[in-house]
């Protein structure tokens, strides 16, 4: 729930809905006196007399806008403060039309014709105006259009734009009202909002009349299906989920406009004619009418905060505004997790409610409709359920439901028979009983969890080969998932505030369960070949998915991995596992992020890489299970940071792994023997391919042969010798590897790499990786893998851009000044990425290998970065042997293996000083955001 000071609290309390009178705030006969004091006080001046009305008009909403905020930010909820926004634009607006019709525009004998009702529609009909929305209005009047209803409408609105008001209007009689709204469904379901303002009462209820009739009675099947493809729809173009990191709090799965949707279903089926009267109509039970109330209270709470934070109608909970919303709804750090993480956790356990309310609701709605039978078949009996072979259980319409309403209160175990029964079948679950197994849950005591066929029961659940992932969205909707396995529970509605990730911890670890069930069943064989080809071989296939539904739950409690292997542990345990499969899953936790950490920012070309990891790992089995978990970990973290990159590297070190595991032996003297081993069959591979190998290439060490693809090494050394074996840069898109691949070959020097970074970066280009070689004859052989900010290779689909780069490149490596300048100034950070402070971390390893210096660098990621830090190398006399970068949204984490030169000794303190200043200079030069309440994000937790 909201964390609140006390003087919230007791403000809060204080302003309950209803707890303020508009007569408070709005003295309306005044106002009108003042508008009639304008008009005689102007009556020869028409221009200064609507000057001074629409001063007296902006003084009233100012005024009770200000209201309006001032009880918001002490405490009032949003819903409250959406009524009172409503209910003083009705004021305003009511005065308005009266100064029109009696001072300006006069009807003294109106005619037929001149009958005008002006109506409220949409969410200002609904007496909730968010403080930037729109003021929706519907001027109706019953015949043609005439001069004296025409200049009401035209002065009124031209006195609203210059109020400054957003205002959406139409003009229709009421038959083009019924017309449209049988035509068009937005149309439809704005006018079902509708709310009579003022004007002519006759014709508010000829519209309320004909509209029933015409438009509402024996349409409610057509208006069912037409809102759920709606609202597919919008929940398709917001990303299928509603627990994105960025929520919009409006159009978002589990926003606002789910709760309309059902409101609109509510009223268009069963009636009502306000807000709490649709409440009460039977569709909603006691406990589903509460639930409405409290998140839709919560959800325009947030709004209203947003709209006043942002200055406009904004909707998006976007990382730089999060951190005020959350400090100004009283959100504070507590027990581990910032105030602004407690924040989205109570938004996306608020947007879970409000998504099983809809699930079950919308489900609910639809069947009824679609279960009413029309012409003759209405004399006929309803059909009956069938009863499935489980008797407990039958199927309604497709659906699987409890064929007794006492059936979980008979036996909570069918809380979790009803899920088995569902994924063997592969039936969808009836909303009666997804809403009777969340009314029940209580009935699941603690004790449950130790019940042996529970425990089997949820096992084959979780571990199924048919869709574990849809049926655990289920069961966490319901709570049944958190509730009986606690350690999920913990992390429903979890966030981590950074641009990394995508989804809240449990969407995120249901949605890594369905890539690995994708997986096993051969669905992405050509995105992951390698987990793929290995899966069946797998013994301890129910460990692995155990361990995947359970890698996650130490976040937030310190270090993820220690304290995830502790809660695995003590779960595994629980369930009643062996204590040895049991550990498996534990040590899987425990280390889940270290194939993905070693194969990304670690050179997996050095012997002792591959060593320390193979003893890490120990057996072949544990090798599998952890690329697969690496794979659909990495996977589910949201679209696009998924690429073949990754997928290369991963298979590179299982690969190496692999052998040494094989071997037997997993000591740097064998895994040098079998790289050396690789390397011999690289050259061989080369000389096969081409015939001849290129002069530079003899001394080559074994680091690169093992380090590209034959075709690649052919590339290579088919551009160098065309070169002569003079200084020369190509490049070519690797799709496969989701990269554009850059050589350039020339004389060493001192600078070279920094030089050639500058071009890089300055263009625009993400450098992935960087690996250096000599050849020889003070000759170098550098070879980058670069992309786009957003993962694309670089200058794909741009030949003549990329020829730019190579010959910019060429020149530098020359000594000479590029031709054409690549600069690229769009990498700018945005407010979204200023809503972080990264803490900058230099760390210097001198045991990680036997040849070099291993450094890490994390800090914010920006233009020039990588070149500043080369500089900074070459100062303190280091020569870079490779370099490994990795991004996290706004943080970036590289990685140098480097040597100094000559007899130098490293000054590591002075070192780390220069570094950590480059670093910082990111956070320095990044546009600050208004936020209250800041994250300092460190690396290690934003992954």
């Amino acid at each position: 729930m909201t964390e609140l000071s006390p003087t919230q609290k007791t403000v809060q309390r204080r302003s309950k809905p209803g707890a303020w009178r508009i007569s408070d705030i709005i003295d309306s006969r005044n106002l009108r006196v003042q508008l009639t004091a304008a008009h005689m006080d102007h009556a020869n001046d028409r221009t200064k007399a609507r000057q001074r009305v629409i001063d007296l008009l902006h003084g009233a909403l100012f005024r009770g806008r200000m209201i309006a905020q001032e009880r918001l930010e002490a405490g009032a909820d949003g819903l409250d403060t959406a009524n009172l926004l409503s209910a003083v634009m009705d004021e305003v607006l009511h005065a308005l039309y009266d100064y029109t019709t009696v001072h300006v525009i006069r009807a003294n004998n109106p005619t037929m014709g001149e009958r005008m009702a002006v109506m409220a529609v949409g969410g200002y009909g609904r007496c909730a105006l968010a403080p930037s929305s729109d003021v929706d209005l519907l001027f109706v009047r019953t015949y043609k259009q005439t001069a004296w209803a025409e200049s009401v409408i035209e002065f009124m609105l031209y006195a609203l734009w210059d109020l400054g008001l957003k205002v959406g209007h139409a003009f229709r009689t009421i038959d083009e009202c019924i017309r449209l709204s049988k035509e068009d469904y937005t149309i439809r379901t704005a006018i079902l909002d509708k709310r009579l303002l003022f004007g002519d009462k006759d014709v508010a209820k000829e519209l309320d009349d004909r509209f029933d009739k015409d438009i509402v009675e024996g349409r409610a099947a057509e208006f069912v299906q037409a809102k759920l493809e709606e609202r597919d729809r919008r929940v398709s173009r917001e990303g299928s989920s509603r627990f994105r990191v960025e929520p919009n709090v409006k159009e978002s799965k589990g926003g606002l406009r789910d709760l309309q949707t059902l409101f609109w279903l509510a009223k268009y089926i069963h009636g009502g004619s306000n807000f709490n009267g649709v409440l009460k109509n039977h569709v909603f039970s006691k406990s589903d009418a509460a639930i409405f109330r409290r998140e839709a209270r919560f959800l325009w709470t947030v709004r209203c905060h947003l709209h006043y934070v942002a200055g406009r109608a904004e909707d998006r909970l976007s990382f730089d505004l999060q951190p005020e919303i959350a400090s100004r709804m009283g959100f504070v750090d507590k027990a581990g997790m910032s105030g602004v993480e407690r924040f989205m956790k109570r938004y996306f356990l608020a947007a879970k409610e409000v998504g099983a309310l809809t699930r079950i609701l919308c489900a609910k709605l639809e069947a009824i409709e679609q279960k009413k039978p029309s012409g003759l078949l209405r004399f006929m009996p309803a059909p009956v359920p069938k009863l499935l072979d489980d008797k407990r259980f039958v199927l309604d319409a497709g659906r699987v439901s409890y064929a007794s309403a006492d059936a979980v209160k008979d036996d909570p175990l069918n809380l979790f028979r009803l899920f088995k029964v569902a994924d063997k079948g592969g039936y969808d679950i009836h909303p009666n009983a997804i809403a009777n197994a969340r009314e029940n849950l209580k009935e699941l005591k603690v004790s449950y969890r130790k019940d042996p066929e529970a425990q089997e029961l949820f096992i084959d659940v979780v571990t199924s080969k048919h869709h574990p992932g849809t049926t655990l969205k289920i069961m966490n909707e319901t709570g049944v998932l958190g509730h009986f396995l606690p350690e999920f529970g913990r992390i429903v509605g979890q966030t981590q505030f950074n641009m990394y990730h995508h989804y809240t911890v449990d969407e995120h670890t249901i949605r890594a369960v369905e890539a690995m069930n994708d997986i096993e069943r051969h669905v992405l064989v050509s995105e992951h070949p390698l987990a793929t080809e290995i899966f069946p071989k797998v013994q301890h296939r129910r460990a692995l998915y155990l361990a995947m539904l359970l890698h996650d739950t130490g976040k937030g409690q310190g270090d993820q991995q220690i304290e995830g292997a502790k809660t695995a542990r003590g779960a595994c345990l629980r369930l009643g596992m062996e204590p040895e499969e049991a550990e498996l899953v534990a040590w899987l936790v425990g280390n889940h992020l270290e194939m993905s950490d070693t194969a990304q920012r670690r050179d997996i070309s050095d012997p002792r890489t591959v060593s320390t990891f193979a003893k890490k790992v120990g057996t072949v089995e544990r090798l599998r299970l952890l690329l697969i978990l690496t794979v659909c970990d990495i996977r589910a973290v949201g679209p696009g940071v998924w690429n073949s990159w990754k997928g290369q590297l991963l298979r590179e070190l299982y690969y190496a792994t692999e052998a040494a595991l094989r071997g037997g032996r997993a000591d740097e003297v064998s895994v040098q023997a079998q790289i050396a081993k690789r390397a011999t069959l690289g050259r061989e591979a080369l000389f096969e391919k081409i015939g001849k190998l290129p002069a530079s290439f003899e001394n080559l060490e074994d680091a690169y042969w093992i380090s590209f693809e034959t075709d690649v090494q052919a590339w290579h050394a088919e551009t160098i010798t065309a070169s002569g074996g003079e200084t020369t840069s190509a490049a070519r898109i690797e799709k496969e590897l989701s990269a554009t691949q850059v050589l350039v070959f020339a004389d060493d020097r001192a600078r070279l790499y920094a030089d050639l970074c500058k071009v890089l970066t300055s263009a625009g280009a993400d450098i992935l990786s960087a690996r250096l070689f000599s050849t020889g004859n003070d000759k170098v052989l550098d070879v980058f893998e670069i992309q786009t900010s957003s993962g694309e290779p670089f200058c794909e689909g741009d030949p003549e851009r990329l020829k730019f780069l190579t010959t910019a490149l060429q020149a530098v490596a020359a000594g000479e000044k590029p031709e054409h300048e690549l600069a690229d100034d769009n990498f700018k950070a945005s407010r979204r990425q200023a809503a972080f402070i990264v803490e900058p971390v230099v760390s210097i390893d001198k045991k990680a290998s036997d040849n070099a210096i291993v450094l890490e660098l994390s800090g914010r990621n920006r233009q020039g970065l990588m070149q500043e830090i080369a500089n900074v190398f070459v100062n303190q006399g280091l020569s870079i042997q490779s370099a490994h970068a990795e991004s996290y949204g706004m943080l970036v984490h590289d990685v140098f293996y480097v040597e100094a030169q000559g007899e130098d000794v490293l000054d590591e303190a002075l070192l780390t000083k220069e570094l950590l200043e480059v670093l910082r200079r990111g956070d320095l030069e990044a546009p600050r955001t208004p936020a209250r309440a800041l994250k300092r994000a460190k690396t290690s937790e934003n992954r």
